[in-house]
């Protein structure tokens, strides 16, 4: 009885630890996969504001006079946006980093159209315009919001993959950290705002 003792001791702290692993794997598991089903909201988000710019750009190519280069560099800005994309299991912050480029160029030439817009009274008082014109504005703050959820998951996650001894497991199993949003360069900077026109 006395041998089986040590025996029944090793056998219950190897069933604790096998106990503490699974559920420790299995809440890393719901930790990245919430960041990963956030991510897709993001994406979701940024879709839907470039769905919102084809219906834009053909109401306001409707306007005769109006320039044209703009409309191409935001033509163009879309098609580069939406081409760039990201596998969430491999968000890694260079990906990220392009991602980011390349929607930030979409909304700098999308900005560039709206203040253009400020030229043609006709354009800005026509109905289309204007609902596009408020669908895109609340859309530019759902992917913020968006964005700002998939960094805080995203950030408890990588916090959580850190702590010890979650990152003993987090090795093991080859949890990787995730790539977070960051600021444009240049952000914390007040924007220049120029009215002249001409």
């Amino acid at each position: 009885m006395k041998k089986l003792i040590p025996v029944i001791i090793i056998i219950g702290l190897l069933l604790v630890a096998g106990m503490w692993y699974v559920n420790t794997n299995n809440n890393l598991v719901e930790m990245k996969g919430q960041a990963t089903k956030q991510w897709a909201n993001v994406e979701s988000s940024y879709q839907r504001r470039s769905d919102l710019i084809g219906n834009l750009v053909k109401t306001v190519q409707g306007a005769a006079d109006f320039e044209r280069g703009t409309l191409k560099d935001v033509i163009e800005a879309r098609s580069k946006a939406t081409s760039t994309t990201i596998d969430a299991n491999n968000l890694t912050p260079e990906k990220l980093a392009a991602f980011q480029q390349a929607q930030s160029g979409l909304s700098s030439a999308l900005s560039r159209l709206l203040v253009t817009v400020e030229r043609y009274p006709d354009l800005k008082s026509n109905q289309n315009f204007l609902e596009l014109q408020s669908q895109l504005e609340g859309t530019e703050n759902r992917i913020n919001v968006e964005r700002n959820r998939f960094n805080d998951l995203a950030g408890e996650y990588n916090i959580k993959i850190e702590k010890i001894p979650t990152n003993i497991i987090a090795n093991i199993a080859g949890f990787d950290a995730m790539a977070l949003f960051s600021s444009k360069p240049g952000a914390e900077d007040a924007p220049d705002v120029d009215f002249n026109f001409d």
